[in-house]
């Protein structure tokens, strides 16, 4: 799913507000990034926040669903990742309330994950 540069440039703007936020392409999507971490992604025209079990139930109660792509074995989800409610975009306190709650979800993964280690040197 290609990203248009106007979309792009779109979703920067509204998440101004947010921080720091820097927009790097990937696979066909873009990843968008708070400093080193991703907590969101657009893939087409549309914007995905990273979830967990802490706001999932807000994404659910909004009817939204989780990033789904194609590969030639069929379609998969990536259920960290679940659309934006598209009223949203012409909501930007609430985006911007949505997408803090997204880099939260982020930090808290990485702070989750354990520190590589580190071989013995010889």
């Amino acid at each position: 799913m290609a990203v248009s540069a106007e979309f792009q440039a779109f979703v920067a703007e509204l998440l101004a507000p947010v921080g720091p936020v820097s927009i790097r392409r990937m696979f066909g999507s873009a990843g968008l990034f708070y400093d080193d971490v991703m907590f969101a992604l657009i893939a087409g025209e549309v914007l995905y926040l990273k979830v967990d079990d802490g706001n999932r139930g807000d994404f659910e109660a909004a009817g939204t669903r989780p990033f789904r792509y194609q590969t030639r074995h069929g379609e998969r989800a990536l259920a960290g990742y679940w659309e934006l409610p598209e009223e949203l975009l012409d909501q930007p306190e609430e985006c911007v309330a949505w997408s803090r709650k997204a880099i939260d979800v982020a930090l808290r993964a990485k702070a989750a994950k354990r520190p590589k280690r580190r071989r013995p040197e010889p």
